[in-house]
């Protein structure tokens, strides 16, 4: 009975996180299609190439956000895991599906450069920080960058600025230098508004968990996440009980998943959780998770 209980209760939070996806997906179109794209200010990331795309060959932008982030999505899902790569589905098909039901849409503001770009960026970031706060993403870049910081030897952050600097650079093409410095002020405006609301999102986290199950806890965030953790002995100041405390470092895309883990084995667990600037060495890499 238990079980059913348990099984329904993850079932309705999933579909309740789908649905906040979904606002998140509406919420960014309504900011392209209502204030930045009428006024040539575009977005980074993919959206931002589609954006390009869709002024060049006057293809519908809905369309090319939905084609363009095939690739990211696949790399996502093997990179990240299967439920990121659905919520990113679902984020990235309701941002496609809003700037086509919106494009018709009047713009709120016009004329006004200083205000454009500070009311688009926040309620650009506003939306990907609501999708990204709950598992998913509405933009591939970040995951091309998550990849690259892997293999190469700088931060996820360093990866992000950069492919976004050859965004703005097409940009430049079809809305001018202009149009590419208000972007990039927009988008850099957004990354701040996604900080706030997903706390946190650049670089990697430390998590630093103390649970009476710590072998199990260990085992499902390398079988669901694939990552690995290490131990410290660690003593109660009064109890002076034993226990083993978890150390495990991930990156800014998986804080939602080992959340889920954590509750779901031991929701009683003691948790701090530190921001890192950087991480290099060790053996920071992913397991296979398929």
């Amino acid at each position: 009975m238990n079980a059913i209980k348990k099984h329904k209760s993850k079932t309705v939070k999933m579909l309740l996180r789908g649905l906040v996806i979904i606002i998140g997906g509406f919420i960014a179109a309504y900011g392209l299609e209502t204030v930045l794209i009428p006024n040539n200010v575009s977005d980074g990331g993919v959206t931002g190439l589609s954006i390009v795309g869709s002024e060049l060959f006057g293809l519908p932008l809905g369309v090319l956000i939905a084609i363009i982030n095939i690739p990211f999505i696949w790399l996502g899902y093997k990179q990240i895991g299967k439920s990121f790569a659905i919520y990113s589905i679902i984020g990235i098909a309701s941002l496609a599906v809003g700037t086509s039901l919106l494009h018709h849409t009047p713009a709120i503001i016009e004329g006004d450069t200083l205000l454009v770009t500070v009311v688009g960026g926040i309620i650009l970031g506003f939306g990907m920080g609501i999708a990204l706060r709950n598992g998913g993403a509405l933009d591939g870049i970040d995951m091309l960058a998550v990849l690259l910081s892997r293999k190469l030897p700088f931060g996820t952050s360093d990866f992000i600025l950069f492919l976004n600097l050859f965004v703005f650079i097409f940009v430049s093409f079809v809305f001018g230098l202009q149009g590419a410095i208000l972007s990039a002020i927009a988008y850099f405006i957004a990354s701040k508004v996604i900080h706030i609301v997903e706390e946190g999102l650049s670089g990697s986290k430390t998590f630093k968990i103390i649970t009476t199950q710590p072998e199990l806890m260990v085992e499902t965030i390398r079988d669901r996440l694939g990552r690995s953790a290490t131990y410290n002995e660690v003593y109660g100041g009064y109890s002076k009980e034993k226990f083993k405390e978890i150390t495990c470092v991930i990156n800014r895309l998986e804080e939602s998943k080992i959340k889920e883990i954590i509750h779901e084995i031991d929701d009683s667990a003691f948790v701090t959780v530190y921001d890192v600037a950087e991480v290099k060495g060790g053996n920071f890499r992913k397991h296979n998770i398929h």
